[in-house]
């Protein structure tokens, strides 16, 4: 799989599946959601997936396109 997905909390559980984000990247996404005001309490208002773990799995993606 190369393209970006809807991810999903269960997508963790699959690593060969769905592949990790190296540290560096889960920390840049991480740090844009943080500035964005669609976080709510960890939360994207936009696709409600908890941000400290969607930025985990490579392929995912922003519902608003920051990364």
């Amino acid at each position: 799989m190369t393209e970006k997905y809807n991810a999903r909390p269960w997508h963790l559980l699959k690593q060969d599946k769905y592949p990790r984000s190296d540290k560096s990247i889960e920390e840049k996404r991480l740090s844009i959601c943080e500035g964005c005001p669609s976080l709510i309490s960890g939360v994207c208002k936009e696709c409600g997936c908890f941000m400290k773990q969607k930025v985990k799995l490579e392929l995912a993606s922003c519902p608003l396109g920051k990364w």
